[in-house]
């Protein structure tokens, strides 16, 4: 039996395969939403308003591309959630309109009293790794529409309203009828005086000219969590351009860029770096201070260490945006060879190299006898 409080799989839920075309999915989501709708099943509305609230959650995802991409690889768990509102996105509204908002069209001669939502916004923030690593108020300066404070959303003169259309009788729509040699048929389209909206505004207001909205310049200060890499993305809920008609706000949406940096560099959560040392540190070993995003931490590094060995420092990466611990920071060893030696310093390496047998010039023996060997193989 299934659990009631785990979600479905999307595909089980459209009963489409998980290689279904574009059109499969709507032709199956507008199949089963016919039959599931709540104004179709009175007698079970709540239970059929869980149901149609499934199917379009579901359909939601699976035809926007990108959704469907992450869903077929994280499934429910993808990182920051797929941002699905039903009640904001959707909502349970008149069969027609449900089936108008996702196919277009509507058996409805009514006038269109629905509130449209205002469009979502973007703002692109670059930040510092520094930025990141701690989180940052950040102070995001914008222009947005916003409901005209003159004639509070309306788009008419203070003092006077919106009028009937005359040329669709206040239905929003018009119907036209055509004789053809297969039968008579009759179109319905929205009224091209009134764009369906059932009115017209005689006396339009003069600070937003009939829009019902006015471009303003906002400045919001906005919260953007410690951790966040080069694409992720923080939504402001109601920040976008209100809607028209005095339709609620879409969202804003800030997307991160990180800058890059001099001596850090970020993978996932963890932090690479470059540490150079000498060749005597590399040789007797040493103890060095590094920096991290949180201070200076001391590095043990052993004798005979070799250039691109890795020393791991837990804890000291990027923490997770959503509270699941804190990446590592890996340094990279690379011993530097002095280019600038005086005659005491080189005199010093050759005894050095005299000590241990190692000869200057020339190779080894057997060098190329494993060269050779190497080629015949």
């Amino acid at each position: 039996m299934r659990n009631p409080t785990a979600k479905r799989d999307y595909y089980e839920v459209l009963g489409v395969t998980r290689d279904a075309p574009k059109d499969e999915i709507k032709k199956a989501y507008r199949t089963l939403a016919r039959k599931h709708h709540p104004d179709i099943n009175p007698d079970r509305k709540e239970e059929a308003e869980e149901e149609f609230k499934e199917l379009s959650e579901a359909y939601a995802i699976l035809s926007d591309d990108d959704k469907r991409a992450r869903y077929d690889r994280y499934g429910h768990n993808a990182p920051g959630g797929y941002d699905f509102d039903f009640s904001r996105d959707f909502g349970v509204g008149s069969f027609s309109d449900i089936f108008d908002v996702f196919f277009g069209g509507s058996g409805d001669s009514r006038p269109r009293d629905r509130v449209y939502r205002g469009d979502d916004l973007r703002y692109d923030l670059s930040l510092s790794y520094e930025e990141a690593y701690t989180g940052v108020e950040h102070e995001v300066e914008m222009t947005r529409f916003e409901t005209c404070d003159t004639c509070g959303g309306s788009g008419a003169k203070p003092g006077s309203s919106p009028e009937k259309c005359s040329y669709c009788s206040g239905q929003g729509q018009v119907r036209e009828s055509r004789s053809t040699f297969f039968g008579h048929f009759q179109t319905v389209t929205p009224c091209p005086r009134c764009q369906g909206d059932g009115q017209v505004i005689a006396d339009p207001c003069p600070e937003c000219h009939s829009e019902g909205r006015a471009s303003k310049k906002r400045k919001l200060s906005v919260a953007i969590p410690a951790g966040v890499d080069s694409g992720a993305r923080v939504r402001v809920p109601g920040q976008g351009n209100d809607g028209p008609g005095g339709g609620p706000p879409g969202d804003l949406y800030i997307f991160v860029h990180l800058k890059s940096h001099d001596f850090f560099e970020r993978r996932n959560g963890d932090v690479y770096c470059e540490v150079p040392i000498t060749f005597p540190q590399a040789s007797l070993g040493t103890r060095i201070p590094i920096p991290t995003l949180n201070g200076k931490e001391d590095l043990e590094v052993p004798a005979g260490t070799q250039t691109g060995t890795v020393f791991r420092i837990r804890g000291k990466g990027f923490p997770d945006p959503h509270g699941y611990g804190r990446g590592d920071q890996h340094a990279v060893i690379r011993v530097v060879t002095p280019t600038d030696l005086n005659e005491k310093q080189k005199g010093l390496l050759r005894e050095f190299a005299e000590t241990r047998g190692d000869k200057l010039r020339g190779q080894e023996k057997g060098f190329f006898e494993k060269i050779k060997d190497l080629l015949q193989a």
